[in-house]
């Protein structure tokens, strides 16, 4: 986690890099991944959110379409208060972690279908293809076992004794 300490004159300050930054060098931080935390320098009070809010507000104010719309951070708004609060921001944050992980499962899928040999991947799907319809037709000529037949019992076939007529009936 990457600290950071706001002073009264509004300046930010990089601890570990020792110098003082933009609100725009810590969006660069936060989209290389690293999360951060900001405290007064005065105070040590956290304005970590006051300064994630400040970073999306001027996006939207550079013209970057807004992600919450005016009557999601209304509805935001009227949940402050009310006994949904905490269950509506679990639920918002879950949402946007299955989200980023559906988004990085299928960035991967893309990625190795497109980063590797073409004929590689034509040939790989055709042997697929290939053992998929072997199995098929090894198990459509088999019968099938689920059904078991009684066993038969065969009877041998009794010849007529000499002394006997055969029974022509």
């Amino acid at each position: 986690m990457r600290a950071f300490k706001k002073y009264p004159n509004r300046r930010l300050y990089d601890i570990e890099e020792s110098k003082y930054v933009t609100v725009e060098d810590i969006r660069k931080i936060i989209l290389n991944g690293e999360s951060i935390t900001v405290v007064d320098s005065k105070t040590g009070k956290d304005l970590t959110r006051t300064v994630l809010m400040q970073i999306i507000s001027e996006q939207e104010g550079e013209g970057h379409e807004p992600i919450l719309t005016n009557r999601v951070l209304e509805q935001l708004i009227r949940f402050y208060g009310d006994a949904m609060q905490s269950i509506v921001g679990r639920y918002i944050e879950q949402s946007i972690t299955t989200f980023l992980e559906h988004q990085d499962r299928y960035q991967r899928s893309v990625r190795d279908l497109t980063s590797g040999d073409p004929l590689k991947l034509m040939r790989n799907a055709m042997e697929q293809n290939m053992e998929f319809w072997n199995r098929m037709a090894g198990s459509a000529m088999r019968p099938d076992r689920s059904v078991q037949e009684p066993p038969r019992q065969e009877k041998p076939e009794q010849e007529p004794q000499k002394d006997q007529a055969p029974n022509n009936d």
